[in-house]
């Protein structure tokens, strides 16, 4: 970061590091015995799609490599979801694949494509939903927790921050802990209409 920049507060832009994908599954245990959170096996990758057939090349052969466990979804304001679907056990599994699904965009050149993955969880009991949410653009992490009516379950968002931290590099400005509307079921499951429904600012972040 340069003299000026330091002057005038800007910082220097986080560079994604899509390997901090993989301590979900670790992260995962902490939450669970924190919360009582258990992954649901839902998890999803958000992009821009990008005009031309190097891109359409890139989309086609992730679809194909994950086959029927896929779903995709327009949001309706140009970002396109692919939901991965997997037995809740197997974590590791989905953070693979959504990895994998990230590397191949970030690795063709579409790195600026990318918005945001999640992994969303759920209580047994149906008593709380929660998606853990990478910001692509930021390199961290942050809880989301919704309930109906579009509103926030703001407790618990902050007590999987106090699970959380340690365990994954979490956003320290709360002002970027955008809301990701559409989850639903006590399940932690996401429709397919609604499946990317972002407010404004986080459509720009």
């Amino acid at each position: 970061m340069g003299w000026l920049d330091a002057l005038l507060g800007r910082s220097k832009p986080v560079k994604p590091n899509l390997d901090a994908l993989f301590a979900l599954p670790s992260a995962a245990v902490t939450l669970q015995a924190a919360t009582g959170l258990e992954p649901t096996g839902l998890g999803s990758v958000a992009f821009r799609a990008a005009e031309g057939g190097a891109f359409a090349t890139v989309e086609r052969d992730v679809k194909a490599l994950l086959g029927e466990r896929v779903e995709e979804s327009d949001d309706g304001y140009g970002y396109t979801w692919l939901l991965v679907r997997r037995p809740s056990e197997a974590l590791s599994d989905l953070v693979t694949e959504l990895h994998a699904v990230n590397s191949s965009l970030e690795g063709a050149g579409f790195g600026p494509s990318l918005l945001c993955s999640l992994v969303s969880f759920a209580r047994p009991d149906g008593g709380g939903r929660l998606a853990v949410v990478y910001l692509y653009k930021r390199g961290t992490f942050y809880p989301f927790a919704p309930l109906a009516g579009q509103k926030r379950d703001n407790a618990l968002e902050l007590q999987a921050r106090g699970a959380l931290e340690g365990e994954l590099p979490l956003e320290k400005d709360l002002s970027r802990w955008f809301p990701v509307w559409g989850l639903r079921g006590s399940d932690g499951a996401l429709t397919g209409a609604q499946l990317g429904a972002l407010t404004c600012d986080f459509r720009v972040q």
